[in-house]
């Protein structure tokens, strides 16, 4: 394996001018109000007052003034407007746009911890290296009992992130529980901005397979994905296995390097097909280090989507990966997003994307070679493993925190059994 592509890996887009879930970010509302009010379109013009003569109806005559007030329904109409169009355009408020762009760049403002919600207790499953929670000590199953002085009462994960997460620079005190102590503490952390690891996991398998897990695609993959590469190559791994199981997708640009070092310079990797017949874009590879050649297998569930999607139709339409597991999710559509006014935001569905040979995956997915489909309970477990796997590590520590025995990964092995078949038959 010879992953060199570090030095010629091309520069991530930032959110700002970046595509990502599909997403492409366009500029300031006032470009699109400009227009709209210069379009020709008697249709539109005429809609458009109907729906202003309905709202000013409303908010002049409805019964509670609070809820007819003209930003609230300024607001509900959009919601609607864009949302029964499909399940992929939708207006953003404020939070969730915010939401939206720290996903894309994997930054947001906490302490460094990752956390998990059982039985109504909040536990840290690990402090990341070099953040406030590691640095202030915070230990692996410590019990987060209290946030700035309130106790955890009934708590949610959403709940309980959102009270850790803030603006990098402000305080937050935190109250813990250790066991293995039997003490209570509280400590006092300044919130970072903190970035998340989306390829986790590498490691060298059975019969050298090397082994990586990709979580989203966010700006940084591209980046964290040719390290792993080439972690592996110095481990002498002399076959491939990237698991997408349960990767909803993500960053576009992210999608296309993970891709690239599999092709030749210029050789297309994806495009996309908007409204009108010029709207074609067309990805090609852009790296002039020799394509990894080693065999290579993908793994792919129904919750694979997207970016996922078109990393694993790229390698499988041109031969470059033998696909292993279920059928995708099929979600093959590009969401462009718009900032609007306030903070606020909209994506809207503007194109879909093909595989190099023309293939669609939307609606369809990515048909597995090798078909391995797991029972619920198997899933769910293996799904347990993935996003634990300093737990699946130690199968007696395993079963006493989440309750259930560790699972044979029918179809990770699946995967090392065809990989290994391709490397006999290639050295004889």
């Amino acid at each position: 394996m010879k992953p060199s592509h570090s030095s010629t890996f091309r520069t991530i887009l930032t959110v700002a001018c970046g595509v990502a879930l599909g997403i492409l970010l366009i500029g300031g509302v006032e470009r699109v109000a400009i227009a709209i009010g210069i379009l020709p379109d008697g249709e539109l013009r005429k809609a458009s007052a109907y729906v202003r003569d309905v709202m000013t109806l409303v908010n002049n005559k409805y019964v509670d003034p609070e809820k007819s007030r003209a930003p609230e329904l300024a607001k509900s109409a959009l919601h609607g407007v864009l949302e029964s169009l499909d399940p992929h355009s939708e207006f953003l408020e404020e939070k969730y746009f915010r939401e939206l762009e720290e996903g894309m760049t994997s930054e947001f403002g906490g302490i460094g911890v990752q956390i998990e919600l059982r039985k109504e207790r909040v536990r840290v499953i690990t402090p990341m290296p070099n953040t406030p929670g590691e640095r202030a000590g915070i230990r692996r199953g410590d019990e987060i009992r209290s946030i700035d002085g309130v106790a955890l009462e009934n708590p949610t994960m959403d709940g309980v992130v959102e009270k850790l997460r803030g603006k990098p620079k402000t305080k937050v005190d935190v109250g813990l529980f250790r066991a293995s102590e039997n003490r209570e503490f509280t400590v006092t952390l300044t919130r970072e901005k903190i970035q998340s690891e989306s390829v986790r996991n590498a490691r060298l398998l059975e019969g050298d397979v090397g082994y990586l897990q990709i979580t989203q695609f966010t700006d940084r993959t591209g980046e964290e994905f040719y390290k792993a590469l080439n972690t592996l190559a110095s481990q002498n791994a002399t076959s491939l296995i990237i698991d997408l199981r349960n990767n909803p997708g993500g960053v576009l640009d992210s999608a296309i390097d993970v891709a690239e070092p599999f092709f030749k310079k210029g050789e297309l990797i994806l495009f996309t097909q908007g409204r009108a017949p010029g709207d074609r874009e067309e990805f090609r590879s852009g790296s002039d280090e020799p394509p990894i050649d080693v065999p290579v297998a993908v793994l792919i569930n129904a919750n694979s989507a997207s970016a996922a999607e078109i990393v694993a139709g790229a390698l499988k339409d041109t031969n470059r990966a033998v696909i292993v597991g279920e059928r995708s999710f099929g979600k093959g559509s590009v969401q462009s997003v718009f900032k609007l006014k306030n903070g606020e935001g909209m994506r809207l569905t503007t194109a879909r994307y093909f595989t190099p040979g023309g293939v669609t995956i939307h609606e369809r997915g990515v048909a597995p070679q090798i078909e391995v489909v797991l029972e619920p309970k198997e899933e769910e477990n293996i799904g347990l493993q993935l996003s634990r796997p300093d737990l699946a590590a130690d199968p007696a520590e395993f079963k006493e925190r989440l309750g259930t025995e560790i699972m044979p990964d029918r179809q990770l092995q699946a995967a090392i059994t065809a990989l290994q078949g391709v490397t006999i038959l290639g050295r004889q």
